[in-house]
């Protein structure tokens, strides 16, 4: 039973391991525009050799990533998330979808209009899941806030 008990242990050490080792590096940054427009910039770098999933990912195939804003009465926001770096879409037959997927680092930017000239954050969550070509780690959610 101790010999059992010690491969479980030994099992889920090694995979907390490797997901604290493989993690996606998150940026937050706010660009001006004009008026009291402001673009957010949310920007995801996988480690080398994973790829994190689309939004428009379809359902029935892995985990996209997603994006939850808390409300600020002196924000509001203009339009989806879009999505800005090297996108593949192929078939998985795994999932049996067409599945979309960065490879390297993509910028997710929203834009917002702020109501009136006072200083605010934008906070939120980002939930996402990278994969590589052997296996997926588990879906991970982010907290940000963003100063305007």
């Amino acid at each position: 039973m101790k010999k059992i008990g010690l491969a479980i242990g030994i099992i889920v050490f090694s995979i907390s391991s490797l997901a604290a080792q493989q993690k996606v590096a998150w940026s937050y940054s706010a660009k001006k525009k004009e008026g009291n427009k402001y673009e957010l910039h949310i920007t995801a770098t996988p480690p080398t050799g994973w790829h994190i999933y689309s939004q428009n990912t379809p359902d029935g195939g892995p985990i996209a990533t997603s994006f939850t804003f808390n409300k600020n009465a002196l924000v509001t926001m203009q339009g989806k998330v879009q999505e800005k770096g090297k996108l593949v879409t192929y078939f998985d037959k795994n999932f049996k979808v067409d599945v979309k997927y960065f490879e390297g680092k993509v910028e997710f930017i929203q834009v917002i209009t702020v109501k009136g000239k006072a200083k605010t954050n934008v906070t939120g969550e980002v939930e996402s899941m990278i994969c590589n070509d052997h296996q997926c780690l588990p879906p991970t959610t982010e907290k940000f806030a963003i100063a305007l």
